[in-house]
């Protein structure tokens, strides 16, 4: 890809023509397209609020509106230090997202990030190309019952984004999405980054675990188990020792 950027009134866009040949900070609203829907979804997995689905088929682009999340975001709501227009999240995000989908790792490709500074803080916002006929891994297990297969791919697939360095801050069975093809892909990469190997490979296996004993909290009826979790680490860690 290659990355344009245009200075605005109070910050910059970051973008790339091959996909969208022309950006204006209408773009970052609702109002700037034909068609505009809040995403949300069941088990608490619409976020809050902050993301949409924009344009229409067949193509259409995921906007999101960056929060802050935990008890600093109830008092700073979309606010961040500014120090500089390569260290905004949404220009990070956007450079990762470019190297990832260009090595082929599935992931949404960006399209163009946005920041708006205002004294020393900065809000942001993100488009992404939406990924047809995906759900969340959360809703996934809700609507099927996947075999041993399915948990052992995941756990390849997982181990194909760390092999690669690509550490993701929020792993959880939300941001991990699954294609018809029962294929995984990551979403959401604020305050991601590529790392060498390290703990933090087991920190976010760690993090998706608990997100998935989370969800079984709220509806026991769904289809994770004890023995799921250990085909997904069987598939993950077969992957290492074939790497």
């Amino acid at each position: 890809m290659t990355e344009t950027v245009e200075k605005t009134a109070t910050g910059a866009i970051l973008y790339d023509k091959a996909i969208i040949n022309q950006i204006s900070e209408e773009r970052f609203t609702p109002g700037g397209w034909p068609h505009a829907e809040v995403l949300t979804g069941p088990l608490r997995s619409g976020g809050r609020g902050n993301t949409m689905y924009v344009g229409n088929v067949p193509r259409q682009f995921v906007l999101r509106h960056y929060l802050r999340g935990g008890l600093i975001g109830k008092i700073i709501r979309d606010r961040y230090l500014f120090s500089g227009a390569d260290k905004t999240r949404p220009f990070m995000e956007w450079r990762l997202l470019d190297k990832l989908s260009s090595n082929n790792l599935r992931v949404p490709r960006p399209a163009a990030a946005r920041y708006r500074q205002s004294g020393t803080f900065y809000t942001a916002d993100i488009i992404t190309v939406r990924i047809p006929d995906v759900v969340a891994l959360s809703q996934y297990i809700a609507d099927n019952k996947p075999d041993e297969t399915f948990w052992h791919s995941i756990g390849e697939s997982i181990y194909e984004f760390h092999e690669a360095g690509v550490y993701h801050a929020d792993m959880n069975a939300y941001n991990l999405q699954i294609d018809k093809s029962g294929m995984l892909w990551m979403l959401d990469f604020d305050k991601g980054s590529l790392r060498p190997r390290g703990r933090w490979q087991q920190v976010t296996l760690n993090r998706l675990h608990r997100s998935l004993q989370k969800i079984i909290g709220l509806d026991p009826r769904l289809n994770f188990r004890a023995a799921n979790w250990e085909q997904l680490l069987e598939g993950y860690f077969s992957a290492s020792r074939s790497a």
